[in-house]
């Protein structure tokens, strides 16, 4: 029997405390700008999880969600803005940003919204234009 990770992270001043168990369904980097918007960064380094391996085990009361569209509620704490993660209900999929997981090691395999970039990335990983078919994309892939 193998022992199931559990990894935790913490908003910027610790109110908020959320639990992942288990493996990432997918790692990868976004580059829409709604993602660099909101993260404060170029790109979003991203983890997600299935809803059932996430788990705010702190400061629930703490944890607000603004949604701009369908797609994505993303998460904050309300004490210090500090951002935590996003719910994405029609693929049955939370991000939980990986800054957000400093025990996780990061092994991202794709880039999603290339078309957007700003910071061209040249490691290899393909590069979709926007998102994988199966999640309603085109599936289109880009040259590095």
């Amino acid at each position: 029997m193998t022992e199931t990770e559990t990894h935790t992270g913490r908003c910027f001043c610790g109110a908020v405390e959320v639990e992942v168990t288990g493996s990432p369904e997918a790692m990868g980097y976004c580059h829409c700008r709604s993602c660099r918007s909101w993260s404060g960064g170029p790109v979003n380094a991203f983890t997600l999880w299935k809803p059932e391996a996430v788990r705010v085990t702190a400061g629930a009361e703490h944890l607000a969600t603004f949604q701009k569209t369908p797609l994505s509620q993303r998460q904050y704490c309300a004490k210090c803005g500090g951002h935590l993660m996003t719910n994405h209900p029609p693929l049955s999929l939370v991000d939980v940003f990986s800054a957000t997981l400093p025990t996780l090691t990061f092994t991202p395999a794709v880039h999603v919204n290339y078309a957007e970039t700003v910071l061209p990335m040249r490691d290899g990983l393909p590069k979709l234009k926007d998102f994988p078919a199966e999640f309603g994309g085109s599936g289109e892939m880009m040259a590095e």
